[in-house]
């Protein structure tokens, strides 16, 4: 049986980051995927010039339709785009039992556009945070939700235990924003903790890194993987990816969703 996979993100019409990432990310990692829009945008690798939140109500409804049909092994929820939308969301994963990656994207990378209202922030933590399996935050990230500085290691500490204490099961702290030779992302998993470093890339296409990423996360489990193989998995292969991106387009692309999986990669999960 195909391991099914489902998000609930917004689409980016240059394919590199939200839906589109994530479903070729499921793809590559021989996922089937289903995916319910949240919002719309007007961009492509040089701009981003509109962003359109769809109703709760139509997001409800494409909730209802997938989950009718199809029982998801994991899912991951991106750009949501109002705290409505969280709400909806969230009721619908927890009342179906599924397990979840968090992605808290809230400001796109290409112009500072705001993904998800300000109201939306208390929805996040009350409803979604404490259904998640896993929360995925970069700095700015983990800032927004936590209202802690996030510049170094441990302050991203700090940002991992605050969302822990905030009802998150499982976080991962992502380095990407923060300074040093290696890219260090922090995963905190029950009393567990653990570094997961990769080199950092002096790379320019970088435009849906988080996605990517956590969509990788979610795929690994949906084959089966433990968190922390999840996470360890996704992690090397999101850096393989920025480093083979395409670089197509005139501004800042995304990254190369056919990078081979290693050997021994997900399938082996199953």
């Amino acid at each position: 049986m195909v391991p099914v996979a489902m998000t609930v993100a917004g689409v980016d019409p240059s394919g590199g980051a939200g839906i589109a990432a994530d479903l070729k990310t499921f793809h590559q990692h021989g996922v089937y995927g289903c995916s319910v829009v949240a919002l719309l945008t007007v961009q492509n690798t040089t701009s981003l010039r509109r962003v359109e939140v769809l109703p709760s109500e139509l997001v409800a409804q494409q909730l209802d339709a997938v989950l009718e049909d199809f029982t998801p092994h994991a899912a991951k929820t991106g750009a949501l785009g109002s705290s409505a939308v969280v709400e909806v969301v969230a009721g619908r994963l927890s009342a179906a039992g599924i397990g979840f990656v968090l992605d808290p994207v809230r400001i796109a990378k290409q112009s500072d556009a705001v993904l998800l209202d300000g109201a939306a922030r208390q929805a996040m933590i009350d409803r979604l945070l404490p259904c998640a399996a896993l929360v995925t935050a970069n700095a700015p990230e983990a800032e927004w939700l936590t209202e802690l500085q996030v510049r170094n290691d441990e302050q991203a500490e700090r940002a991992a235990e605050r969302l822990r204490a905030l009802g998150a099961r499982a976080v991962l702290v992502k380095g990407g924003h923060l300074e040093g030779e290696q890219s260090v992302d922090l995963l905190l998993v029950g009393q567990e903790r653990h570094a997961l470093s990769a080199p950092r890339l002096n790379a320019r296409h970088t435009h849906g890194a988080g996605c990517t990423l956590s969509a990788a996360i979610t795929a690994n489990l949906a084959l089966g993987a433990s968190l922390l193989v999840a996470c360890q998995r996704a992690k090397h292969w999101v850096s393989q990816a920025i480093a083979s991106a395409p670089g197509v387009g005139r501004g800042v692309c995304g990254l190369n969703h056919l990078q081979p999986l290693p050997a021994g990669g997900p399938g082996a999960a199953r």
